[in-house]
This record gives C-alpha cells, sequence and structure tokens, in this order.
C-alpha cells in the first residue's frame, strides 16, 4: 500500500482535506465494523477526523498517515464501544440503517443479493477482535503483516483470528468448519 499523502509543503487543513477524500468512505466503513450502526458510524468518522486535525502536529511520520489515521480510528471505536454512554443508553435503529447501506459503495455491493447479506450479518455478529480482521483482510486489502502492524499485534494472533473467524463464519453457514473448504 502506497503512501500517497505527505504533510510537506501543505497546510493542516489541506492535508485533513486529502485525508478525508482519500480515506474518509473506508474510514466509515471500518468505524461501521465496529459499531454496527450506520449513523453512529458518521458521527463517530467525524469525530475521528477531528481529532486527526487537532493531533496533526502530532505526526512524527514513523508510519504512514494512512497507518496513523487507522490506528486513531480502531482506538476511537473502540473506546466508543466501551464508554459509559454506550453501555447505558439504548439507541434504536429503523430503517435508516438499511438507507445508509444502500448508500454506502463498498457494503451496497456485499448486500446486493440474500446471500452476500446473510454473510455480512454473519460477520457483523463476530466479536470485534474477528470482525476487524475480516474487515482488513477481505475488505481492504491488506495483508496479515498489513494488518498485524494496523492492529499492533503478533503476526500469528492475526493469523489465529482469521481462523477462527472463517470457521465461526463457516459453522454459522452450517458447514463443517474443519473439513478443509474455507471460503
Amino acid at each position: 500500500m502506497e503512501e500517497t499523502i505527505t504533510t510537506s509543503g501543505l497546510s493542516r487543513d489541506q492535508v485533513i482535506e486529502e485525508l478525508m477524500t482519500d480515506y474518509g468512505q473506508a474510514v466509515l466503513q471500518l468505524v461501521y465494523t465496529y459499531v454496527n450502526d450506520a449513523a453512529l458510524a458518521e458521527d463517530l468518522t467525524q469525530e475521528i477526523f477531528i481529532k486527526c486535525y487537532k493531533a496533526l502536529s502530532t505526526y512524527q511520520g514513523h508510519a504512514s498517515l494512512k497507518t496513523w489515521l487507522w490506528r486513531i480510528a480502531i482506538n476511537h471505536s473502540k473506546d466508543y464501544i466501551k464508554s459509559w454512554y454506550k453501555k447505558n443508553v439504548d439507541v434504536t435503529e429503523t430503517n435508516v440503517l438499511a438507507e445508509a447501506l444502500k448508500r454506502n459503495d463498498l457494503l451496497e455491493q456485499v448486500v446486493k443479493n440474500s446471500e452476500d447479506e446473510a454473510l455480512f450479518d454473519l460477520v457483523m455478529a463476530l466479536p470485534v477482535k474477528y470482525r476487524e480482521v475480516i474487515y482488513f483482510y477481505y475488505f481492504e486489502d491488506y495483508s496479515v503483516q498489513e494488518i498485524a502492524s494496523i492492529l499492533s499485534l503478533n503476526k500469528n494472533t492475526v493469523k489465529t483470528r482469521l481462523r477462527k473467524a472463517r470457521a465461526l463464519l463457516q459453522k454459522a453457514l452450517g458447514g463443517n468448519p474443519f473439513d478443509g473448504n474455507t471460503f
């Protein structure tokens, strides 16, 4: 994955605008995999870019700007999941989620037929630690090594989580997860 955005010669506003243009949809999709609520994912994505804007002066270039953005998005999403608000406020959804999914390019491809919709529902029902590796591996086409770097995990941990997630999905689909036929 080649980094196209650099901070040299650009104002903070220009860098954030490029990040939002280049990665806004991907961050939204990533956040959705954590919170499973389209409207909430949009709100959290806005908060993430505000956080990036405020923290841009602390970016030191040790990782790519995209990886830095992923870390902020992942941490912000996990912080929300652990928050008092999430645990104590009951948010109800109606057809807002269905309409938001129709507008979402990548998710629209996934849910365009009933089999894909069922698989998507199964992926979204997985625990977060499995859902995030599935998202990065299948939706973002990251390698195991890249996922390990983004999530600050050992490469073998990512492999194990991918294997376990596949087994859980295979079992949910009615197949034997140990027959060697994984998708």
